[in-house]
């Protein structure tokens, strides 16, 4: 998964029934393989997230 600053996060939960986890990115840290992420959750709460299958990143348009 490759995300930039700004992009959505959506990690699907494991349990059924449980609505996934939404995040913003808030920065970018390592590169390739170790790209992991400092993430504000919908619930205010920030951490660093290192992606996993389950999550994805939905790019959104910047105005310029």
């Amino acid at each position: 998964m490759h995300a930039v600053i700004g992009d959505e996060i959506v990690v699907d939960q494991m349990h059924l029934g449980q609505p996934p986890r939404k995040g913003e990115i808030l920065d970018v840290l390592g590169e390739g393989d170790t790209e992991h992420y400092s993430v504000r959750w919908d619930d205010g709460h920030v951490s660093m997230f290192y992606p996993a299958t389950s999550s994805r990143a939905i790019h959104l348009a910047k105005a310029h």
